[in-house]
């Protein structure tokens, strides 16, 4: 059912010329391929199909999405496919979800270098979190988990930070068992903050030796080596904010839990409350304050400005696996697992087929028909008309 409220595609599209043409110089590829993506998303541009009520008639047009990865409406189908091949990759185990953070000061650089700092976001993360694991003082064994980018707070001020979901053990040395961790203690929350302190500046410092960084505006003076030592001197020894949440209550509740930081971005259509004589209000969850719900009003030009700062570089994998979950070895690694601990075979996953209708597969994914007739309740809608998308129109890449 369409949405009644305001939407971030409304804000583009009644503020968003203005916005490119103060801010067009500062605007890169990527961002305005986004602004142009989230406006033309569900519209006449990108073309669609006329679908009839089989039982009583009623019509109702339906326009192509963007599918951009970014975009508020475009989220839905790629989560529940992910959700579905995660399922059967579950181990009966107890899982954690741990959560890496970087200082402001560091946040600033990603900013103006986000490729090249996020990937160190993630390198580090994951070698911590591994090297710790394999430590016999520890664990001392090798672990799988996947990594989840994050680049915004409830505010939208850009806040970098990792969200890894870690089933709790992993295969011994020799490979002939599985070693669990204790129960809901994963790994210690200090050592994991230290190594990955240590690890993280040492890929910046040879980031920044290898010429790989740029630095702009309030942050120029960083182009001198030893004005950025001096920079990041003081967070040498600050503590860096590594916590682990509650573990989960058992492998289906990892479902449901991560389903709301996989596919999410920066805000969703549904916190949006007003747009009005150039101010957006929304809601937002003031964690410092005991997890109050307020409400926040913003400019226009103020609200995009920060939801582009979270637009990631073209190709840019905000999801990544690592150890036993690795792209390359999983299959084998979770059959050694299952093996391991005794566990049966999964069920195959039916419902990845390509070829299938989107709202086949929405419904076999999520139980919920997109074909229901909304208007008698009773027939099915059917197409009886597509159109093509608008021709004046440059193709807009997808990115989900």
């Amino acid at each position: 059912m369409a949405r009644s409220g305001p939407e971030v595609a409304d804000i583009f599209r009644r503020y968003g010329a203005a916005y490119r043409e103060s801010h067009g110089a500062s605007l890169c590829i990527a961002q305005r391929r986004v602004m142009s993506a989230i406006e033309l998303c569900r519209t006449a541009a990108f073309g669609g199909h006329v679908e009839r009520c089989d039982h009583c008639d009623h019509q109702r047009i339906c326009y192509n999405s963007c599918r951009d990865r970014h975009c508020p409406k475009c989220q839905s189908l790629a989560r529940a496919q992910w959700l579905d091949d995660r399922r059967s990759e579950l181990l009966d185990t107890q899982y954690f979800h741990v959560v890496f953070t970087i200082p402001q000061s560091i946040a600033a650089i990603a900013l103006q270098n986000k490729e090249i700092v996020y990937g160190i976001l993630f390198r580090a993360a994951s070698e911590t979190l591994r090297t710790i694991a394999a430590d016999p003082k520890h664990l001392g064994a090798q672990i799988g988990f996947f990594a989840v980018l994050h680049t915004w707070g409830q505010a939208l001020f850009h806040h970098p930070h990792l969200h890894c979901v870690v089933p709790g053990g992993g295969i011994s040395p020799d490979g002939t068992r599985w070693i669990s961790c204790r129960r809901k203690f994963f790994l210690p929350v200090l050592v994991l903050a230290r190594l990955f302190r240590r690890l993280f500046l040492d890929y910046l410092r040879k980031a920044f030796d290898a010429g790989d960084l740029q630095f702009f505006s309030s942050l120029e003076s960083l182009r001198m080596r030893d004005a950025f030592l001096r920079h990041i001197a003081p967070i040498q020894k600050k503590d860096w904010v590594v916590y682990a949440k509650r573990p989960f209550a058992g492998p289906e509740q990892v479902l449901k839990y991560v389903a709301r930081y996989t596919h999410r971005i920066a805000i969703s259509n549904n916190r949006l409350l007003d747009i009005d004589d150039g101010k957006v209000q929304f809601r937002w969850k003031d964690y410092r304050n005991g997890y109050c719900q307020k409400t926040m009003t913003l400019g226009a030009d103020e609200f995009i400005r920060r939801f582009l700062l979270h637009v990631l570089p073209d190709g840019f994998q905000r999801i990544r696996y690592y150890g036993f979950l690795a792209n390359r070895y999983r299959a084998e690694k979770l059959a050694l697992c299952r093996q391991l601990m005794q566990m049966p075979p999964p069920t195959p996953n039916r419902n990845r087929e390509v070829n299938k209708d989107y709202r086949d597969r929405y419904e076999a994914l999520t139980g919920i028909s997109l074909k229901t007739c909304p208007l008698c309740r009773c027939g099915t809608m059917v197409v009886i008309e597509t159109f093509e998308r608008a021709s004046s129109r440059a193709p807009i890449m997808d990115t989900s």
